[in-house]
């Protein structure tokens, strides 16, 4: 009896493979099963790495969010950044990088018609991201309380959270050269949200504002 020869592929080469096979036939593949064969792969060669294509999904955003840190990590000039500073290189790494991949990043996120709902294929980037935003933004009020610091950690890196969605549902929908309204947005809404913060003057808000009607209501 022949013995079967299985083909290892890496984690890359998989990723890769489904990304083709999406964009291809715009939709995924029936099973896991069918995508191995049609691959030259055994299916347990998969199954090392992923345990569904939603997994495989949400691994690619996670990996995202981690490559774009490992970017950012190897400039010296970022160790020198405030929490702002760090958070802004951090969301024009990463468009930067989602602009490289778009077409998968839409297709991800449009699949089946569920719009918003796709949002949670970003849940494994979120927890990522969470910490990392705690990490680098710091508190606009220094409090002896544990408790109180804890609190605004968590508010700051949601809220940041909500910012970093604005700005992926932004980009999404950009149609600008070069996507160069997401930069401007990113610029926008990072003062904007920097003077809530730490200044609290609106002059930013309205300007972040301004900008947002003009691109959305405004023929």
């Amino acid at each position: 009896m022949a013995v079967k020869k299985i083909i290892q592929v890496s984690k890359s080469d998989i990723i890769d493979k489904y990304s083709d096979y999406c964009l291809m036939n715009g939709h995924k593949p029936a099973s896991v099963y069918k995508f191995s064969k049609e691959n030259g792969f055994d299916e347990a060669e998969f199954y090392k790495f992923f345990t569904s294509f939603d997994s495989l999904e949400h691994f690619y955003f996670a990996e995202m969010f981690n490559h774009s840190l490992n970017v950012l990590q190897q400039s010296p000039a970022y160790a020198e950044y405030g929490g702002v500073e760090k958070l802004s290189a951090f969301y024009f790494t990463f468009f930067e990088m989602a602009t490289a991949n778009r077409s998968f990043i839409v297709y991800m996120m449009e699949e089946g018609g569920l719009g918003l709902k796709n949002v949670k294929k970003l849940k494994s980037l979120r927890a990522e991201f969470l910490v990392y935003a705690e990490a680098v933004l710091e508190k606009p009020v220094l409090a002896g309380d544990e408790r109180a610091n804890k609190l605004q950690g968590r508010a700051l890196s949601e809220g940041a959270w909500l910012q970093f969605l604005s700005i992926f549902k932004f980009w999404m929908e950009d149609t600008s050269p070069g996507f160069e309204k997401t930069d401007v947005y990113i610029e926008k809404s990072i003062k904007a949200s920097s003077d809530l913060v730490y200044n609290s003057p609106l002059s930013s808000l309205f300007d972040l504002g301004k900008f947002v009607w003009k691109e959305k209501f405004t023929v």
